[in-house]
């Protein structure tokens, strides 16, 4: 293969590895706010639950 082919594999894998970091980032981005809404909701049922109670 050509010189010119053997850059444009480095370059294509480089890509999907920087693809790969950003996916890797943004789903831990939507796991942390799931997490965060699943909390914040756990609070609000549960502090309703403990006010009906009274």
């Amino acid at each position: 293969m050509t010189d010119t082919g053997n850059a444009n594999k480095a370059r294509n894998r480089e890509i999907a590895r920087n693809e790969e970091a950003k996916q890797v980032t943004g789903s831990a981005r939507v796991s942390i706010w799931a997490i965060a809404v699943a909390v914040i909701v756990g609070g609000i049922l549960f502090t309703l639950g403990w006010l009906s109670m009274r």
